[in-house]
């Protein structure tokens, strides 16, 4: 396993700098070796200074590192450990985030090596190599060389939330949830709070990696905390509590981005129209589709469907029809499957089997492609309606575009059958596939309750001798109905 051991002086990021050869086509990287060991070029960049007064050629050296004058900062700083003066940890994070940003790695390593030397880090020090590491080594390596630091009580010692901050950001860039946890359970416990950095940086990977529960969890320390999170991380809060069914909460979030003059996107829009959809709140969802419009989005498929859906889980099966029939006749969106199925479950539960029938033929000419669910629906709808020989055409057809039928179609259909007296169709229906207990279940069902108790017998002698173990429904009717049928 790699290491990152700081445990002695003369070892300091020694195998990190061994690693990193490769990255600079075998270039030597300097950070291993002793400070005191001087190129000609370090030698030539060395100059005599007027000035001695440390704190006064710390800002200096700040201000040609925040000018990205490399050269020059570079040689002042050379000058000054010549000299032995040494800048102060400001002046020294400054030079190395600006070795950093110009991408003179080895240079960065050397200065790291001699601040630690000084013991003149600072959290913000190591924040800038992990980052130095992440980018080289990659994000696993940056977060070993945290780990080592962590054992260390000397270099914990200057450990501050910017440094957890990076740490929680690294586990981000590959998702590590697991570790994540653990360094957030660590800053606790060193008597650190976290910054609305580290809460939006906990929610969004939290949320990302699947964990919505922690997400919620965080929010409620961040509010006890009396902290706000960055927009970004409402966005991922309003999905986590969505995913929760937390739409109350997802709403509150809603309203305060408004309140503070933020413009949500369409996404956000459309994932609290879907929450609040999925709870019935049918009155809200149409308010905040006014505040969608007025933040000047335009409504595409997601918005529709959502809508849709809300209505749907409202019952109002007859508004869920108008709208579609809106959306479609003014071209609102592109119509995807999601849509004609909302307005196909809307046609079964209310028996409308001749619109069902009508969308699917006009969603197979749309050039979608029509799953068995959708098949399914218009099936269903036939059923309802008592339309049996429709329901058999709509399997017929099915079957000729391929698509292949599940349980659940055979289900409506062997329901659908019996009502319709179709026993011959029923029998066929059973020979086609294969022994399923729920298929015989409910042929014996519908044979009892049209009082076909022979049809009913026999299914039943069939469906044990087959091995297919009935329900308590079917062995009760059978009972009730046995002796009935012998006289």
């Amino acid at each position: 396993m790699e290491s990152f051991s700081l445990a002695t002086p003369n070892m300091c990021f020694r195998k990190v700098s061994s690693e990193l050869d490769s990255s600079f086509n075998g270039e030597n990287v300097v950070c291993g070796l002793e400070l005191e060991e001087k190129t000609a070029g370090d030698r030539n960049r060395i100059h005599f200074l007027e000035e001695r007064n440390e704190e006064t050629l710390s800002k200096r050296l700040r201000k040609l590192s925040r000018l990205d004058k490399v050269r020059s900062a570079l040689e002042l700083f050379d000058s000054m450990r010549f000299l032995g003066l040494q800048p102060n940890a400001h002046a020294c994070n400054s030079f190395l985030s600006c070795l950093l940003r110009n991408g003179d790695i080895q240079k960065a390593f050397t200065v790291f090596e001699f601040m630690r030397k000084k013991e003149n880090v600072t959290g913000h020090t190591y924040s800038l190599m992990l980052k130095a590491v992440a980018e080289v080594k990659g994000c696993e390596s940056a977060l070993r060389m945290f780990r080592e630091l962590e054992r260390e009580p000397k270099h914990r010692s200057c450990f501050d939330v910017v440094l957890y901050n990076t740490a929680i950001s690294l586990c981000g860039r590959i998702n590590n949830v697991y570790e994540t946890e653990r360094i957030c359970r660590v800053m606790k416990g060193d008597g650190h709070i976290g910054t609305e950095i580290t809460y939006s940086l906990l929610v969004s990977i939290f949320v990302r990696c699947g964990r919505s529960e922690l997400a919620l969890d965080v929010y409620d320390e961040m509010v006890n905390n009396k902290i706000s999170l960055r927009e970004d991380a409402m966005y991922a809060m309003i999905s986590a509590c969505t995913k929760e069914e937390k739409w109350d909460l997802a709403l509150k979030i809603f309203q305060s981005m408004l309140k503070k003059g933020m413009k949500p996107n369409l996404v956000a829009c459309n994932t609290l129209i879907n929450s609040l959809g999925k709870a019935g709140k049918v009155g809200l969802v149409f308010k905040v589709y006014s505040v969608l419009k007025s933040l000047g989005h335009k409504p595409d498929e997601y918005t529709w469907n959502a809508l849709l859906t809300a209505l749907y889980k409202a019952n109002r099966y007859e508004d869920v029809l108008q709208l579609f029939d809106m959306i479609r006749s003014e071209n609102l969106c592109c119509l995807n499957e999601y849509l004609y199925n909302t307005a196909m479950v809307s046609c079964q539960k209310l028996g409308y089997w001749e619109k069902a029938v009508k969308l699917l033929y006009e969603m197979e000419g749309s050039g979608l492609t029509v799953s068995t669910s959708s098949y399914n629906l218009v099936i269903s709808a036939c059923e309802k309606s008592r339309k049996s020989k429709v329901a058999l055409l709509v399997y017929e057809h099915m079957a000729q575009r391929d698509c292949k039928p599940n349980t659940f179609t055979y289900l409506s259909l062997v329901r659908s059958c019996i009502w319709g007296s179709l026993w011959d169709e029923v029998e066929d229906i059973l020979k086609k596939v294969e022994p399923d207990v729920s298929l015989y279940n409910a042929a014996i069902h519908g044979m009892c309750l049209r009082r076909e108790f022979k049809f009913a017998k026999e299914l039943y002698v069939k469906m044990r001798e087959m091995g297919l173990e009935p329900d308590g429904k079917t062995r009760a009717m059978m009972l009730q109905n046995l002796k009935k049928h012998q006289k």
